[in-house]
């Protein structure tokens, strides 16, 4: 963020990251974001000072160095692509459906459907706000990707709803023990796929 040309606090970071980068990665502590300030600091990739603000308060911004844009750079170009990481907690919950009715599944479902929803019109509104400054082109582009993301999110979640019918009528062909577990038919079996 420090790349965009402006001198931010630490709390600028944080807000900045959660205004943005948050969508689709992840938003640090204010803790976290100064700590790392820290470490970068001592590295020489950024630099800070102080400055007076009205009402006599001081707070310290920081500015990226020349050895700091170019470690990003490095960074951005060399580094291996990664497979994203997804932690979807209602997917881990549906992964449990057999502990649960459908209509509390698809409750569920719904429910992450409405905070898709929520997600993508901010991620959209926030992309609509970035028109207007050519230095975050790429933010922009970022933002409206995520939207599109969210979109198909909603999209996987609404076929899910079809899905927790079908999985219900599966799962109710098989035996269960007395607590309601499933009992397998072919016990380890997912050891040899």
């Amino acid at each position: 963020m420090l790349t965009f040309g402006e001198e931010l606090s630490g709390s600028d970071l944080k807000s900045w990251a959660d205004w943005s980068i948050g969508f689709y990665y992840w938003s640090p502590s204010v803790s976290q974001v100064y700590t790392e300030l820290k470490k970068l600091e001592t590295l020489g990739f950024v630099s800070s000072r102080e400055v007076s603000e009205s009402g006599g308060r001081r707070r310290r911004v920081f500015t990226i160095t020349k050895s700091g844009i170019e470690a990003l750079r490095s960074w951005s170009r060399r580094s291996e692509i990664e497979t994203p990481v997804l932690k979807h907690g209602v997917m881990l919950r549906l992964w449990v459906g057999h502990l649960n009715d459908p209509d509390q599944l698809k409750s569920i479902v719904l429910d992450h459907i409405d905070n898709l929803e929520a997600k993508k019109l901010k991620a959209i509104e926030h992309a609509d706000n970035s028109e207007n400054e050519p230095a975050w082109a790429f933010t922009e582009m970022s933002l409206r990707w995520i939207g599109r993301h969210f979109q198909m999110e909603i999209d996987l979640a609404a076929q899910l709803l079809d899905d927790i019918d079908e999985a219900a009528a599966r799962f109710a062909q098989g035996d269960a023990n007395a607590l309601g577990l499933p009992q397998p038919v072919n016990a380890g079996s997912w050891k040899l796929i």
